[in-house]
């Protein structure tokens, strides 16, 4: 207990101070990762605090990332992972980049439209016909799920009128409504099932939410079954998170037969599947067919998340979520609770926009773009880069995921002497949980690019490689 012993100051709390120590403790492996900490009351006769000063303590740790809870065993070290570290380093770089325009930076890390000319005079004029017809209305009257025709309109287009339009809330986008998800149906140490690897912002979601996150490996038609059902004989899972087109970061598209199972076994073992529709409309392949697992789905098993700003504009953040009808009440108070409204006149345009059949023109011209981009950049990966990485062909959506054959080389590493030529890429670690997972794969994208900084991207990245092979 002596390790624990501290000279408290007098201006910070008292449990943040010993929270700092403990901290120290772990980073400088006094006490080991996995080391159960003292119970509340034994630590808390032994600093002469109250009980609660240590409960604050505990809490500070766990939401920190330096420890975690098992009901009914205690509060157990958990070491501070380096990936954490990297993946705040990455964030900042992005940002960065994202927020000053350089001409001489080649961007491989987007995933939304912006290149790609978007009609914006089209828009211009439904955003003044919508004022015209709507008025101050517009844009001051605010409605909590959304605005009711926005919903009807893509209940009639989408969904071909078959939802109950009460299932159906608009959103913020896609991490908004994972978000809402998550807050309606998780609770502390809940169990969530995810794919290996994911989008890094539902795994920051799920951390926030303090639940236990199991990771089952994907493959090239979705995640392995039989390691899937395995956890959930051994587990209660209450969510499986799946992006069932083009994962991110993967690319790959499920399979009907293994949606089919999944869904079957979210009956038999009572969990729900939270799925994210990613990019579904950018489809390559006339053999991929679009039934996610909210059409196949008989038992109301499904929450279904749709944003509009990767393939729409970005900056009018709006999505939708359809809920099974058990969760209809919680996910409303969810969304209320998350915010009051969604930017009402953003709303109105994108429904005449849909009303009036501009989205679907507007699409196919979006994936007439990007198919020229998507096959340059597969003929340079085949034709320059095959003797250094290998991938699996996505047949849409907007990246590329690269398998680095040399091990040698890690792509935390290779991220850093990118950056240094002016192209920025994102190492495989952001996607994956644990310690040095995924150092062997990197993502390359081609929405934030032109076909030429495509070409010199690519010929900067072999120029690299080439370096590690000497």
């Amino acid at each position: 207990m002596e390790k624990y012993s501290i000279d408290f100051n007098d201006y910070e709390p008292k449990y943040v101070q010993i929270a700092e120590n403990i901290k120290k403790l772990i980073n400088s492996r006094i006490i080991k990762d996995g080391d159960k900490l003292p119970p509340i009351r034994e630590l808390s006769k032994a600093l002469k605090v109250n009980n609660v000063t240590v409960v604050n303590c505990y809490n500070k740790l766990v939401s920190e990332g330096y420890a975690y809870q098992k009901m009914g065993s205690g509060t157990f070290a958990k070491k501070r992972e380096i990936v954490d570290c990297f993946k705040k380093e990455y964030s900042k770089e992005i940002k960065l980049i994202k927020n000053k325009y350089d001409s001489n930076i080649i961007d491989f890390t987007g995933e939304s439209s912006r290149i790609v000319n978007f009609p914006i005079n089209k828009f211009k004029k439904v955003i003044n016909e919508v004022l015209d017809r709507d008025g101050a209305e517009a844009l001051i009257k605010e409605e909590a799920f959304g605005y009711s025709q926005l919903r009807s309109t893509i209940n009639e287009v989408f969904w071909d009128n078959s939802l109950n339009v009460e299932d159906l809330l608009i959103v913020s986008g896609a991490q908004q409504g994972i978000d809402i998800a998550s807050k309606a149906i998780l609770n502390i140490n809940d169990n969530v099932i995810v794919e290996k690897p994911t989008y890094a912002g539902a795994l920051s979601v799920f951390k926030f939410r303090r639940a236990n996150v199991f990771e089952i490996p994907i493959e090239e038609d979705g995640i392995n079954i039989k390691k899937f059902e395995e956890v959930l004989k051994k587990n209660k899972i209450k969510c499986f998170y799946t992006m069932s087109y083009f994962q991110n970061p993967t690319g790959i598209s499920y399979s009907k037969e293994k949606k089919l199972k999944i869904l079957e076994l979210a009956n038999k073992y009572d969990f729900y599947i939270i799925e994210d529709d990613y990019l579904s409309e950018l489809i390559f392949d006339e053999n991929i067919k679009h039934e996610p697992f909210r059409v196949l789905d008989t038992n109301d098993r499904v929450i279904y998340i749709k944003s509009f700003s990767k393939i729409f504009l970005p900056g009018i953040r709006l999505g939708y979520i359809i809920c099974p009808e058990e969760f209809r009440e919680s996910i409303q108070n969810s969304k209320i609770n998350t915010d009051i409204a969604t930017s009402t006149l953003m709303q109105r345009a994108l429904e005449m926009y849909i009303k009036e059949g501009y989205w679907i023109g507007y699409i196919d011209d979006l994936k007439n773009g990007y198919i020229k981009r998507y096959e340059l950049m597969k003929k340079l990966l085949n034709e320059k880069l095959k003797d250094y990485v290998a991938f699996m062909d996505p047949r849409g959506g907007l990246s590329f995921y690269l398998n680095i054959k040399n091990k040698n080389i890690q792509s935390k590493e290779l991220f850093y002497k990118l950056k240094e030529k002016g192209v920025y890429i994102t190492p495989g670690t952001i996607f994956y949980r644990g310690l040095n997972l995924g150092e062997s794969y990197f993502k390359i994208g081609f929405s934030q690019v032109n076909e030429d900084e495509i070409l010199r991207g690519i010929d900067i990245i072999k120029e690299e490689l080439q370096q590690w092979h000497i």
